[in-house]
């Protein structure tokens, strides 16, 4: 017989078949994600989870799984599984490492440069008939060429958005909990206490993970000592950045502007103030969606899946 399994989103066609081919597949076959209530019920006979970052995997539903055996986080970032829970369960919890770096480092270069460059709001300038003639002054944007760019968090996707940069000529400086000589000497980047790269930084992308410490990091203190030119990207949890100081950061002109993949509240309500703004933009956490990365994505959570079921080691395990 085989293993019993649930799936909490629509995997893609190649990777589906592959847990299909070990596994009895129970699955949430809608975009949006299975209420918690739902996802408490369709665990207690299942053997292994395969989950996303928008499920939320407590103590409580590991409970109700009493033969649960792991959970595959089909993503990177694991802060909605709670991993000691889950470890003091005897229960293995793997995720999808490095899949996403460079997917995720050309999304957030690509934020930078249109939110400095007003691209979503030239282009809706265009499409609400205002384009009359060139004009000297017509929405003036940011140089990212030669500019200074700060990156929030060194790890794989930093130093990936670090590489791009170098071919714009800009200046590198990062901020992480541990200094990294070796990609220091390899990229030019220069480490500093995060309140001097912030006062120093034309561009400051996050690239952290969430935790209790990162939380709220980028908050009215973080905002006002910024430069008033600068441009802010988010590509890694939303609560990093604390919204209603962004909100009045951006509409009082502490900052230039702020391009958002990912937000909290996550989804942003349409009435949210952030979304009144025109140096605000913001996109639906896609930072990783291309074809080849969310399918090796899927493909690495169903053999991470597999391989707990099968009592084997994870290909990709957290604990």
């Amino acid at each position: 017989m085989l293993p019993k399994v649930y799936v909490t989103r629509r995997l893609p066609a190649i990777a589906f078949q592959e847990l299909q081919a070990a596994c009895s597949v129970d699955i949430w076959d809608r975009e949006v994600p299975p209420p918690y209530e739902t996802l408490l019920e369709a665990v207690r006979d299942k053997e292994g989870l395969l989950c996303l970052l928008t499920d939320r995997i407590d103590s409580n539903l590991m409970d109700a799984a009493p033969g649960l055996r792991v959970i595959s986080q089909c993503a990177v970032g694991y802060d909605n599984v709670d991993v000691a829970a889950a470890s003091a369960r005897s229960i293995r919890v793997g995720n999808t490492p490095g899949v996403l770096t460079d997917a995720t480092a050309d999304f957030a270069f690509t934020l930078m440069l249109s939110a400095a460059r007003r691209v979503v709001e030239a282009a809706d300038f265009v499409r609400q008939g205002r384009w009359e003639t060139w004009g000297l002054t017509l929405l003036l944007g940011q140089s990212a060429w030669g500019a200074t760019l700060g990156i929030i968090g060194f790890g794989r996707i930093g130093q990936a958005l670090a590489r791009r940069a170098r071919g714009f000529d800009m200046k590198i400086l990062y901020y992480d909990l541990n200094r990294n000589p070796g990609a220091e000497a390899e990229l030019g980047a220069t480490w500093l206490p995060l309140d001097e790269l912030l006062s120093q930084a034309d561009f400051v992308s996050i690239h952290t993970n969430l935790t209790p410490q990162m939380r709220g990091l980028v908050g009215e203190a973080a905002l006002r000592r910024m430069k008033p030119n600068a441009v802010l990207v988010n590509t890694a949890r939303g609560p990093i950045v604390d919204s209603q100081a962004l909100y009045r950061a951006l509409s009082e002109g502490w900052i230039a502007a702020a391009a958002l993949d990912v937000t909290d509240p996550e989804p942003l309500p349409v009435e949210h103030p952030l979304l009144s703004l025109p140096n605000c933009l913001v996109v639906p956490h896609i930072a990783s969606a291309t074809v080849a990365s969310r399918t090796r994505m899927a493909q690495m959570a169903v053999r991470n899946l597999v391989a707990g079921v099968r009592r084997q080691p994870l290909p990709f395990p957290i604990n």
